[in-house]
C-alpha cells in the first residue's frame, strides 16, 4: 500500500469514527543554493528602476545620477524608470518588465531601485526568477523593496542588497560600507561606531542593547517588518529555518509593530530563527495613548522566549547612515558585542 493510501485510509477511519484526523503540517520547500552578483567596479553600468512608489520630481534624477557618477559608474534609465501610474512608478507590467528587461540586458552590471515606497508586493508574480539565477546582478534597496529582495532570495537564490535607494543621502559611512561588500568584495563586521558622544557625556545616537546574549550563525533574511509580515504564507517568503533575521520599520504605531511579530510568531517563522538583529525603529510611537506597550515590552515579549541571540540598535534602516546588509548570505551575529560578521564575500 502507497503511502498516500494509508493516509487515505487513515482519515477514512478517523471520519468513520467521529474523530478529526491527525493535521499534517507542510514543510516548506527550502531555498535554492545561493548565487552571487559579480562585484561592481568603476565603468560598470547601473541601471535605474522604480519597481515601487513614483518619483514625482525631476531633480531626484539628476541627483541619484550625479551620485552613482561620483562613485565611478554609468548611469542608465530603465525604459519605465519616469512613468507614473497613480501613486506607482508605472503600471505592474511596467515595473516587471524593468526589472526583467534589466537583468536580461548583459550592458548592465548592477540594478539599483530609485526609491521605496509602495508596490512591490504587486509585481512579485511577474518576474522571472530563472533569469534572475542564470544572470546573477547586484540588486540594491531597502523599505518596500524588502518585498523584492527576499522573493529573490526564495525563489532565484540570488543575493541581494538591503542598501541605500538611488535617491538615499550617500554620506561617507554608507558609501563605505556599501563599497566595502559591493565593490571590494569584502567579508566585513557590522558594528555601530563606539564612543562618538557629540556634547554629550556619553554616546546617546546609534547605542546598541543586548536583549539575550550569545552567538549564532545563519543566512541572512528580513528587512522592513511590515513589508516582510505582509509576505508571510506566500511562496516569497523567506525560509526562517536557521535564519538571522534583521528587522527595521518607520512611522508605525507600537500596537501595529505589535501585530506584525504576532503574524511572524504565528506563522511559525520567529520559532525558526538563529539570532534577531533588531535595527532602527523611526519614529514608531505609541497610538493609543497610556494603553500601549513600549516597545522595550514589546521586544522582550516576542524575541526573549526563543532562547536565541537578540540585540538592538544596528544602523539598519530609515536613517542617514545605514550598513548594507546582504540577504541570503551567511552572517554570525555577536549579540553580547552588538555585532554582525558577514562569513564570506558576497560579491565574486
Amino acid at each position: 500500500m502507497t503511502l498516500s493510501r494509508r493516509l487515505l485510509g487513515q482519515s477514512l477511519f478517523a471520519a468513520g469514527a467521529g474523530l478529526a484526523a491527525p493535521a499534517t503540517r507542510a514543510v516548506a520547500p527550502a531555498s535554492p543554493a545561493p548565487v552571487y552578483p559579480r562585484r561592481l567596479q568603476p565603468g560598470d553600468t547601473i541601471a535605474l528602476v522604480s519597481p515601487a512608489k513614483a518619483t514625482f520630481e525631476r531633480e531626484p534624477y539628476a541627483i541619484a545620477t550625479e551620485a552613482l557618477q561620483a562613485l565611478g559608474f554609468k548611469v542608465r534609465e530603465a525604459p519605465h524608470l519616469r512613468a507614473r501610474w497613480g501613486k506607482f512608478g508605472g503600471t505592474d507590467e511596467q515595473r516587471a518588465a524593468d526589472l526583467n528587461a534589466m537583468f536580461a540586458d548583459d550592458g548592465v552590471a548592477g540594478i539599483m531601485a530609485m526609491t521605496g515606497g509602495s508596490g512591490c508586493n504587486r509585481i512579485l508574480d511577474k518576474l522571472d526568477y530563472a533569469l534572475m539565477r542564470r544572470k546573477p546582478k547586484y540588486f540594491g534597496g531597502f523599505s518596500d523593496i524588502t518585498s523584492l529582495l527576499n522573493a529573490m532570495q526564495r525563489q532565484a537564490g540570488l543575493v541581494s542588497f538591503h542598501a541605500p535607494v538611488a535617491e538615499s543621502e550617500w554620506n561617507a559611512f554608507s558609501v563605505a560600507h556599501w563599497r566595502a561588500l559591493v565593490m571590494n568584495a569584502e567579508a566585513p563586521l557590522l558594528s555601530n561606531p563606539k564612543g562618538e558622544r557629540g556634547d554629550n557625556l556619553v554616546q546617546k545616537d546609534d547605542r546598541i542593547s543586548t536583549l539575550r546574549g550569545g552567538r549564532a550563525r545563519g543566512p541572512l533574511v528580513g528587512g522592513n517588518l511590515a513589508v516582510l509580515s505582509s509576505l508571510a504564507g506566500t511562496p516569497y517568503f523567506p525560509d526562517c529555518r536557521g535564519a538571522i533575521l534583521f528587522l527595521e520599520e518607520v512611522n508605525e504605531y507600537i500596537y501595529r509593530v505589535e501585530r506584525m511579530l504576532s503574524t511572524l510568531r504565528l506563522c511559525g517563522a520567529l520559532s525558526q530563527l538563529s539570532g534577531v538583529v533588531i535595527g532602527k525603529f523611526t519614529r514608531c510611537e505609541p497610538g493609543d495613548g497610556y494603553a500601549s506597550h513600549t516597545l522595550d515590552e514589546v521586544f522582550d515579549d516576542y524575541f526573549l522566549p526563543l532562547k536565541v541571540p537578540v540585540y538592538r540598535g544596528a544602523m539598519i534602516g530609515h536613517i542617514r547612515r545605514k550598513f548594507t546588509i546582504p540577504v541570503g548570505a551567511e552572517a554570525e551575529i555577536d549579540a553580547d558585542a552588538g555585532s554582525l560578521q558577514i562569513l564570506r564575500p558576497v560579491a565574486l
